[in-house]
């Protein structure tokens, strides 16, 4: 998250690069706000819909916790986003936005997005490794899918462990510095970490580079593998289907099931590497190249941080565009409309079955 939330003015002469910072600083604030609210609500929409009985699958469990992670990323920004963003703030105009608490703020802020953004992303390889060893498993049935649960939870909770864990040199190395201004007032704020120059410490240098490696380019790399044996993986049993049908001249609705969700799947992997593939990129040269730091990541900085937002807040508009079942689920569950009863074999899915009959007499659902 960029730290720095002073503002530009822009200039006619300054580089495209500065004038695009200053442009996108004054819209910034206002547009992450409406990006949040709208993100932090439609996450609680994923997260009780997905934590329905009838919905209780390994791959929803996944996706829960990817919009628990959302929203810890989303509701801290908004109170960050109001004070220095709407409008920008400036520490020579506004020393009273730069008190040493409001600094605290914006520091529990940048660990918190780093941890919970580490953890979206190796939620995201979990995803494509849980998918891709899925497709290619043959076991059905109940204690199969309660065996793959457990084996989910376990991977949750090491993730979310070991992703706090890693971090734990990045918590250490930001910290709050104060500089006195012309009128003798004191302003606070995040101590730049000068990236790549002779006087960076080792062990500064070592953990953005750590960070860069683990938390984004790591798992986007792991993501790459996986979401590619998975379009191999969906092409080879989408020709085989297509075989087995022409010779057997019946249709196979839980093939096609499958392969929605797989795709849809494909989709939020893909929304996870154009946003934080780039990001760690820029990291690594902020901490290798002198001067990247301060001439580039830092005026991309909003811009990375609104498209991170964005793509926290995105998930329900995709899981509606390309999912019957949930969509109708969210009909359902908080518009009240009628929600036509179709057989199972018939219904659209998330990830697997979904009795849309209330109460649900039997769960029953596809692996």
């Amino acid at each position: 998250m960029a730290a720095n939330a002073s503002h530009v003015a822009m200039q006619p002469d300054q580089p495209a690069l500065l004038q695009f910072y200053s442009w996108f600083l004054g819209i910034h604030g206002y547009a992450s706000v409406v990006v949040c609210i709208f993100g932090v609500f439609t996450n609680i929409f994923n997260i009780t819909i997905l934590t329905r009985r009838d919905m209780r699958t390994p791959t929803n469990i996944l996706l829960t916790w990817l919009a628990v992670s959302d929203i810890l990323t989303m509701a801290p920004y908004i109170p960050f986003a109001i004070h220095f963003y709407c409008p920008p703030a400036d520490p020579r105009v506004n020393p009273e936005k730069f008190t040493y608490n409001w600094i605290m703020y914006m520091l529990f802020l940048i660990n918190i997005t780093a941890t919970t953004h580490t953890i979206s992303n190796w939620l995201g390889v979990s995803l494509a490794v849980f998918r891709f060893v899925q497709m290619r498993s043959t076991s059905r049935g109940p204690l199969a899918k309660e065996r793959r649960i457990r084996h989910v939870k376990g991977i949750t909770l090491a993730v979310n462990v070991l992703s706090s864990v890693v971090l734990i040199p990045n918590y250490l190395t930001n910290e709050i510095q104060w500089h006195a201004q012309d009128n003798n007032t004191i302003v606070y704020g995040i101590k730049d970490l000068n990236l790549a120059t002779n006087q960076t410490k080792s062990i500064v240098l070592f953990n953005v580079i750590n960070y860069a490696v683990t938390a984004k380019l790591v798992p986007c790399v792991l993501m790459i593998v996986f979401s590619g044996s998975l379009v191999y993986t969906l092409s080879v049993k989408n020709r085989e289907r297509r075989r087995r049908l022409s010779a057997s001249g019946k249709k196979s609705k839980k093939d096609s099931r499958q392969a929605t969700t797989t795709r849809m799947l494909l989709v939020v992997i893909i929304l996870f590497l154009i946003t934080e593939f780039p990001q760690g990129i820029l990291i690594l040269l902020s901490a290798t190249m002198p001067g990247f730091y301060t001439n580039v990541y830092q005026l991309l900085g909003d811009l990375m941080d609104f498209i991170a937002l964005l793509n926290n807040a995105i998930n329900f508009v995709l899981y509606c565009i390309m999912s019957q079942q949930f969509r109708a689920r969210f009909l359902e569950m908080y518009l009240r409309r009628a929600v036509l009863h179709k057989p199972l074999e018939e219904s659209g899915t998330t990830s697997e079955r979904l009795c849309l009959k209330e109460p649900p007499t039997k769960t029953t659902l596809a692996d």
